[in-house]
């Protein structure tokens, strides 16, 4: 069975899963991280993020930090968001998508609560990591970075992160518990019930 992580580094929900994924799981379901455009995402689906819609920006930031509080997570949030995520993820994939790319880039944004907007604001990470600021602009960088994203939409992702078991796609941080069930259990999906909640008809129609 084919594991995927879909992920961006804009979404603090992304970190906080991949802080649970990197200590085992990552490796023993072997689970393959892949960056990709949240933005593009949304604008696929014509959708808008968390972070778009007043009110809920505020709840979202601050059960975020609760969370991260809660489970001995450092996280402070970077000085603005959201942010362009480019070079942050085109970083990530000019150093192999490695879990020390990963986790550099997270710790740099997320738990130091750093600028991750530009090149620039990613040198430190940048030298850490080995490469010159000018892989990251690299074309074929840019080209996997978009191929990731395409092949996520294609195959339904609607939102970060995501793991995909399979077929199947299990959204949020929230959702990890589930995400792992089903991992250990490749049939939890399969019982009557849970098929029926996946052709469950939509009962009101808007517009």
């Amino acid at each position: 069975m084919t594991s995927r992580w879909y992920f961006d580094f804009i979404s603090p929900y992304s970190y906080l899963q991949w802080r649970k994924l990197r200590g085992g799981p990552l490796q023993e379901h072997a689970i393959a991280p892949v960056p990709i455009l949240f933005a593009a995402v949304l604008d696929a689906i014509g959708n808008r993020g968390p972070a778009e819609i007043p009110g809920k920006r505020e709840f979202a930031y601050r059960h975020i930090l609760w969370r991260a509080r809660r489970d001995g997570v450092p996280l402070r949030f970077p000085p603005a968001h959201p942010f362009n995520p480019l070079a942050a993820l085109r970083l990530c994939i000019a150093a192999g998508s490695t879990v020390e790319a990963i986790d550099a880039v997270f710790d740099w944004i997320w738990a130091q609560g750093n600028a991750g907007d530009s090149v620039l604001a990613l040198a430190p990470v940048i030298e850490r990591l080995g490469l010159r600021a000018a892989a990251v602009s690299d074309p074929p960088v840019k080209s996997a970075l978009q191929g990731n994203t395409r092949a996520a939409i294609e195959a339904g992702v609607f939102g970060v992160p995501t793991l995909a078991v399979g077929d199947h796609h299990f959204w949020g941080d929230d959702a990890h518990e589930f995400a792992m069930a089903a991992l250990r259990q490749p049939d939890l999906l399969d019982d009557p019930e849970m098929r029926r909640l996946g052709s469950l008809p939509v009962g009101i129609k808007r517009g």
